[in-house]
């Protein structure tokens, strides 16, 4: 469970982000590791942050979905250049699928289009020609047409709960500061890195 010290933290943060006009403030790299011991990472968006963790959305049939199947350590790092001179926030702990009931509370908010592209993508899969997926579309307008569009069965969220969380805050001649929580259990300990 994330204290208040980080969610105030980091919500300001968040805040100062959307406020200095990046259009992408709840970008977030995701680095999630496979069979192989490989490392991949992308980017996905934040769509909620609560003392539980940070939540994203995608579809369970995914390269991310497989590799988080295999392997339930990610990391996530948000990197806003436009503030101050430059701020990195980091988390690093365990994925879990999101309820049913949350991921269906969220896809009934997403746009018309991102709920007919989660029925139409076979995300990570090859694809032949722009053309079938353009067909695959069409296919779903044409299903779900005069009604609401249901979650696939396939797709919904995630949960990283953070066992570690670091605020990385830029400076002049590279002498950051940073500040380290961790924790074992309920409690945090908070300490200073070297930049």
């Amino acid at each position: 469970m994330l204290n208040s010290e980080i969610l105030d933290t980091f919500r300001g943060l968040l805040d100062e982000a959307k406020a200095s006009g990046d259009r992408e403030p709840t970008a977030m790299n995701l680095a999630t590791v496979d069979s192989r011991g490989r490392v991949h990472s992308r980017i996905v968006l934040l769509k909620a942050i609560d003392e539980k963790g940070l939540r994203f959305f995608t579809n369970y049939e995914s390269a991310k979905a497989g590799e988080i199947a295999e392997h339930d350590q990610v990391a996530l790092c948000f990197h806003w250049k436009q503030i101050r001179e430059g701020i990195q926030v980091r988390f690093e702990g365990r994925v879990s699928k999101a309820s049913v009931e949350e991921s269906d509370a969220y896809f009934a908010r997403r746009p018309r289009g991102s709920q007919i592209g989660a029925w139409a993508s076979k995300q990570s899969q090859e694809l032949p020609d722009r053309k079938t997926f353009d067909e695959r579309v069409a296919h779903y307008e044409k299903e779900f047409e005069g009604r609401d569009v249901p979650r696939p069965p396939h797709w919904g969220g995630y949960l990283v709960e953070p066992d570690r969380v670091e605020f990385w805050y830029g400076a002049t001649f590279r002498l950051h500061e940073r500040i380290v929580h961790t924790t074992e259990g309920t409690s945090w300990t908070t300490r200073l890195l070297y930049p």
